[in-house]
């Protein structure tokens, strides 16, 4: 059952919001004046559990539980990762947008100002319908939700930006299939064998000429998305 969303004190989710930003996103080489214009306008605490929703607004990483029918437990990345990891990704007002493990749908809302249309990709039909709700009022453009596995072929594909939310280990090969020409994929990825995490980068990847090409964004880490997780090697 999809959960009703409590209304923010909309005064006050203004000013944390512009604190946010001018603490957190601007501090982080934010400078996407469009970007930073819809963090503005997004209430977080819409997308967060209701425990964690004064916690919004600082760099805390936050967890979803797990849900019924496959929805998977989510770490939220901190919004100055987040922001900057869509920055990196240079959305066009015409972009198609994939979401990858869009959590409760925080990262497709600011899409949603910056884009012609978003996809979003989770686990769980429940946890799309959550997605769904969170976003009425919100979302700018038309966003569409599927209920899959994360490194599964996508309807409505092929598109300009794919956004993975969270960090990866594996080959990213199902998901550029569904990279349109020119287009982005913004990710934070690691070494299997750096159990650490502290080599751990946002990337983006271009696709020109059907060939994909790396671009380093910034130094990150995140936990490793299942769909993504390597799979331990073999010792000898």
């Amino acid at each position: 059952m999809t959960q009703s969303i409590p209304s923010p004190d909309l005064k006050d989710s203004a000013a944390q919001r512009q604190t946010m930003v001018d603490c957190q996103i601007r501090t982080f080489d934010v400078t996407d004046q469009r970007l930073i214009t819809r963090v503005l306008a997004v209430p977080r605490e819409r997308f967060v559990p209701d425990d964690m929703r004064d916690l919004a607004y600082t760099d805390t990483g936050i967890t979803i539980p797990g849900g019924p029918n496959g929805a998977e437990p989510r770490y939220l990345l901190p919004p100055l990762i987040l922001v900057r990891l869509i920055q990196g990704a240079r959305v066009k007002a015409t972009d198609r947008v994939l979401d990858v493990a869009g959590g409760y749908g925080y990262s497709a809302a600011l899409l949603a100002g910056l884009a012609a249309e978003v996809h979003v990709l989770e686990t769980g039909a429940g946890r799309c319908a959550d997605i769904a709700a969170r976003l009425q009022g919100v979302a700018v453009a038309p966003v569409v939700t599927h209920a899959g596995a994360l490194d599964a072929p996508v309807s409505g594909g092929p598109f300009d930006v794919i956004l993975v939310n969270g960090c990866v280990e594996t080959d990213l090969e199902p998901l550029f299939a569904n990279l349109a020409e020119g287009g982005r994929l913004v990710c934070i990825r690691r070494s299997s064998d750096d159990p650490t995490g502290r080599a751990a980068k946002a990337l983006c990847y271009e696709k020109q000429n059907g060939d994909i090409g790396t671009r380093y964004l910034f130094a990150a880490s995140a936990p490793v998305l299942p769909a993504f997780n390597a799979p331990p090697a073999f010792v000898f």
